[in-house]
């Protein structure tokens, strides 16, 4: 868990009016859900966001043991003294700005009781161990993504929670736009950039198949900082691409193969 505040926006490609959803949202107050794969882009525009509307930002990567009082807070021990510690949910509901679930539906189930109170017109938070009742202010927004590809039976938002919230689709952006996204975001010549998003769109055809999920806009970013800062091409592909994406030798195989196509 941590906050963020950055006095410079960071460097976002918009692809389907979302900033627009977004700034609608915050000044509607209205709960956000992000749905895309991993690595897409859908931190990076929470955080582009937070920062063009001056907000503070708490980002929480939800995970299995994620409880409630993790994001309310708890009482601590403090130089032989008990005090209440705010969780991220409590701080950005005090002061109005923007708590990011990241990966939401790995949260606990005690986690969604704590937000739909939150993501009505109530816009309440209620801190049972101090008996507080927060009512979030103008400016306090809920945003929560996952990724649609990893649900199951066990893991699967509820209709009853998935309705609370303005919800958008995100997916890798148009060989054009990721283009330029990952020679921004790497420094290299967007010439040499655009080999890798040819392989990335070969690779994407066979996730679903041989793989669980194509390479991401991330991995993509790494792979040209490598190259960019003086890496061989094969070491680089082999460092953030092959590697990550599969343990198996002969998908890793197939990909060594896709690389020779685009490469060479």
């Amino acid at each position: 868990m941590n906050m963020q505040s950055t006095p410079t926006v960071p460097f976002y490609q918009e692809t389907a009016r979302e900033c627009a959803l977004f700034q609608s949202a915050h000044d509607l107050g209205l709960p956000l859900l992000l749905k895309g794969p991993t690595g897409c882009g859908k931190t990076r525009f929470v955080e582009h966001m937070a920062a063009r509307l001056g907000k503070p930002l708490y980002t929480v990567a939800c995970h299995d043991d994620l409880s409630a009082a993790d994001l309310i807070g708890r009482y601590l021990l403090k130089g032989g003294e008990t005090v209440w510690v705010d969780g991220p949910l409590t701080r950005a509901v005090r002061e109005g700005g923007i708590c990011y679930l990241d990966e939401v539906i790995e949260a606990r189930k005690d986690v969604t009781v704590v937000l739909h109170p939150l993501t009505d017109n109530r816009r309440t938070l209620m801190i049972d161990r101090t008996g507080e009742e927060l009512v979030a202010p103008q400016g306090f927004m809920l945003v929560a993504s996952y990724n649609p590809g990893y649900q199951n039976v066990l893991k699967r938002l509820k209709p009853s929670t998935r309705q609370r919230f303005l919800s958008a689709t995100f997916d890798f952006p148009q060989p054009n736009i990721e283009t330029a996204v990952v020679a921004q975001e790497s420094g290299l010549d967007p010439e040499r950039v655009k080999p890798l998003i040819r392989l990335a769109g070969h690779i994407r055809a066979l996730s679903g198949m041989d793989l669980e999920e194509g390479v991401s806009t991330r991995l993509l970013i790494y792979a040209a900082s490598l190259i960019a800062g003086g890496m061989a091409i094969p070491q680089a592909l082999e460092s953030a691409i092959i590697e990550p994406l599969s343990d198996e030798p002969d998908v890793k195989q197939a990909l060594h193969d896709l690389i020779t196509t685009i490469y060479g």
